[in-house]
């Protein structure tokens, strides 16, 4: 690819950032889900949080964070310790813990409560199991730019990264007391909803309204949002908003995929404002990175960035990606944080940290129940280190 040049530098490619984060609420003498948690823990959060948004989910032992529009990746960090904060001190303050990953070690669907809205009423009666089974928590990255058709290209030519970065965020090895084999297994429980997965390649903002109201006119849904994508035009907002990331139990892991996705997007868009973007790769061949991505995680081998037909450990696919991006990172000042990416498939992400723990326990001897209920206690722990960071 081409350099950069100064004059691009100096142009305007600003791109805002939100980030949504649906966290579970749990007990901390069982550790299990709170399923009709003390209604005064949304009722603090309505009080206290500021510019950002914080919300009820589908179940009752849910909670969601909307953090403000942000101007940069430092600005976003801030938002989310302030949204994780505020979530942490409600809770804590009627006797719960929160719990940022995508599914709980061994909580029951069968014992979870719905929230009492007409939008989740329709849903149970539409979807029935499926959706009682989704005991699942997902995270949104917003991402602000351009106009609307670009944002469209944008978001088609995102498609080939999202497995990657899936990968880097994935938190769900368990579901219902047991080990299922995946890094994620919040998308085989979501994805047997419909509109889920990844989206075919869109071209412009007027082909995705024809789309939107082919499905209005056949009355699948009532709008754009409920077209779950893992990536998709945002309903509510100018914004594409991905949607494919398990929640990140560590507050640098959700700014550092952030700094990447923002970075990929100002890379893309000026690609697209000199009418470059490259060729689209099949649907079908990204969703089978998308699986290799829920199955393995950091430990994935990706299809060739080259298209050649090889596999790439995932290591070298996005240390040759981030050089590439070095331009635009710099750009955002992100660079650090696209950076920690590396630290995050070195080290592993959160759902590697549970299965180690789980089998460390079980090896020392712990029953299932209790290497399980050592995987809730250390996944709390690491959602609260934003509390006790001391650069608060």
């Amino acid at each position: 690819m081409r350099a950069v040049t100064a004059a691009e530098n100096r142009e305007d490619l600003a791109i805002t950032l939100g980030v949504e984060e649906e966290f579970f609420l749990v007990d901390p003498e069982t550790r299990n889900l709170l399923a009709d948690p003390d209604p005064g823990i949304f009722e603090i959060c309505e009080k206290t949080s500021g510019p950002h948004k914080i919300v009820r989910e589908l179940l009752r032992s849910q909670v969601e964070t909307n953090t403000r529009a942000c101007a940069s990746v430092a600005e976003l960090r801030e938002a989310l310790r302030e949204t994780r904060s505020l979530v942490i001190a409600a809770a804590e303050r009627h006797g719960a813990a929160v719990m940022a990953a995508s599914t709980h070690p061994f909580a029951a669907w069968t014992a979870q409560m719905r929230t009492p809205r007409e939008r989740y009423a329709r849903f149970a009666t539409t979807f029935q199991e499926t959706v009682r089974r989704a005991v699942v928590g997902g995270m949104h990255i917003h991402a602000g730019f351009g106009d609307a058709d670009s944002r469209i290209r944008v978001m088609t030519a995102l498609r080939r990264y999202l497995p990657l970065l899936h990968a880097l965020s994935t938190s769900s090895p368990f579901s219902g007391g047991h080990e299922t084999g995946f890094k994620s297994y919040r998308l085989i429980l979501f994805g047997s909803l419909p509109r889920t997965g990844m989206p075919g390649p869109l071209r412009s903002w007027a082909e995705y309204d024809r789309l939107v109201a082919e499905y209005r006119r056949r009355e699948f849904i009532e709008d754009g949002s409920e077209l779950w994508w893992d990536i998709r035009p945002a309903h509510a907002y100018p914004t594409v908003e991905m949607r494919i990331c398990d929640v990140c139990t560590r507050l640098e892991d959700v700014v550092s995929i952030a700094a990447l996705y923002a970075s990929l997007v100002r890379w893309l868009l000026r690609w697209d404002r000199d009418g470059a973007l490259p060729p689209e790769p099949l649907t079908e061949l990204i969703a089978e990175d998308r699986w290799i991505a829920q199955r393995y995680g950091v430990f994935a081998l990706f299809g060739d960035r080259t298209g050649t037909g090889a596999r790439m450990d995932i290591d070298d696919y996005l240390a040759e990606l981030i050089e590439e991006l070095a331009a635009d990172a710099r750009a955002l000042e992100c660079e650090a944080e696209v950076r920690h990416a590396l630290t995050i498939v070195r080290e592993g992400a959160g759902a590697d940290r549970q299965v180690d723990l789980y089998r460390l326990r079980r090896l020392e001897g712990d029953s299932q129940e209790e290497a399980l209920r050592c995987v809730v206690d250390q996944v709390l722990a690491e959602t609260r280190e934003v509390v006790a960071d001391p650069s608060d």
